[in-house]
């Protein structure tokens, strides 16, 4: 869809641009003698509209063999952004040179227009500055999970002046799940706030960790036993490309550590994706509750006015 569509517009443009120089050199006709006090303001006007149609076309041309190339998501996005943003920056410049046909007038009336800009849309400029530092810096890119401020959230767009991200979390959700919410900030809030990303080092994985409540007497070796054998089932069945690597650095390890309520913790900490926090954490407790039920000489849990 996306080829098509950049198909499409390259050949309008291409076009428009060809009508335009047509329209440049079909002035110098004698037909078009009697409007010669016209024909230099239009000559300059169909000139200056066939270098932004060409910037234009170009910009796409450029654009759709940036979409073609095995490119990271979000890289990708930026790439397009500041592909756009220089044909806009261009085909001012060639706005600008029709309608200030005199250098140092032009010079003067932008430094004037931009002292002026400068005070009125500060925050603005503040968020356009933070879009320029996030495009090099790669603080988060489209389609990484971010925390900022308390919000938390998948990155959908990251515009000239804000960014957008798809609440995780929130106000009626305590679990990791998507909230349906988009959340909006201006660009400038990163260069006041730290940034949490979650693709971090260990990329794509992060750590997580589940606690299950047993008794003192229970068997610990046992339950560790379960809880690994739990979570390398659920790593190897949902990430069998990176189950075949056998990194070390991805192996789950148990611990344990004492509850406030008299009862131990059996921690298991394993490596899961991001987006996956949730479906995760529930797959590995379906596959290691049975097996820890079925020993109840050697586990105990909390039950009745014992919890």
């Amino acid at each position: 869809m996306k080829v098509h569509r950049y198909k499409r517009w390259i050949a309008i443009y291409g076009v428009m641009a060809g009508l335009f120089i047509a329209i440049h050199y079909l002035m110098d006709l004698k037909f078009f003698d009697p409007w010669d006090e016209y024909a230099p303001f239009l000559k300059n006007l169909s000139l200056s509209l066939f270098m932004i149609a060409l910037i234009f076309m170009i910009s796409k041309i450029i654009s759709r063999l940036v979409n073609t190339q095995s490119h990271i998501e979000g890289e990708k996005y930026n790439l397009l952004r500041i592909i756009r943003f220089l044909a806009i920056v261009f085909s001012l410049i060639v706005a600008a040179s029709f309608l200030f046909q005199n250098l140092y007038a032009a010079a003067f009336s932008f430094g004037l227009i931009s002292l002026v800009v400068g005070f009125a849309l500060q925050a603005p400029i503040a968020s356009f500055i933070a879009w320029v530092y996030l495009v090099f810096r790669r603080s988060y890119l489209v389609g990484d999970r971010i925390q900022i401020k308390g919000f938390r959230g998948d990155v959908v767009e990251i515009s000239y002046l804000d960014t957008s991200i798809l609440e995780c979390s929130g106000d009626y959700l305590v679990n990791d799940r998507k909230s349906g919410r988009v959340i909006r900030f201006p660009n400038s809030l990163i260069l006041r706030e730290e940034v949490i990303n979650y693709s971090g080092p260990d990329i794509p994985f992060i750590w997580n960790e589940t606690p299950l409540q047993v008794a003192y007497t229970s068997d610990l070796q046992f339950v560790e036993k379960c809880l690994l054998e739990a979570s390398r089932r659920d790593f190897k069945e949902c990430y069998p490309e990176f189950a075949a690597q056998k990194h070390k650095q991805w192996e789950p390890a148990v611990y344990f550590r004492i509850n406030t309520f008299a009862w131990m913790e059996a921690v298991i900490s394993y490596p899961v994706e991001p987006l996956d926090t949730t479906g995760r954490r529930n797959r590995i407790l379906k596959y290691a509750l049975p097996l820890l039920n079925e020993a109840p000489d050697k586990v105990k849990f909390p039950e009745g006015s014992l919890r």
